[in-house]
């Protein structure tokens, strides 16, 4: 089960990066509301993970979360390049993130 919430911890810490981009400098009150909402839920979530997962498995698997669903919400929602070598790179970031879950404790 802790497992599924660092995901979701992942998963919240893409939704206050995409309201940080869309408050414009904390000009738009409901992309900062988003953001705050996002930020704390993910943080929160990331503290419960931590009761069962170890710090540097949970950290990485948590920002990597973030890092690819950030990506792919670039990708999709603002458009940005979606190239063959991003896309492996990225890869590579889900493929640590599994190689950390299979050799967790």
């Amino acid at each position: 089960m802790n497992w599924l919430i660092l995901i979701v911890a992942g998963l919240f810490e893409v939704v206050w990066a995409v309201a940080l981009k869309k408050s414009d400098g904390f000009r738009n009150v409901w992309a900062d509301a988003v953001f705050l909402v996002g930020m704390v839920s993910s943080m929160w979530l990331l503290s419960l993970s931590l009761r069962t997962i170890p710090l540097g498995t949970a950290y990485a698997v948590w920002t990597g979360v973030g890092a690819v669903g950030g990506f792919v919400a670039g990708i999709v929602l603002f458009g940005e390049s979606a190239s063959a070598l991003r896309i492996a790179s990225a890869a590579l970031i889900v493929a640590g993130i599994v190689g950390l879950k299979l050799t967790a404790k």
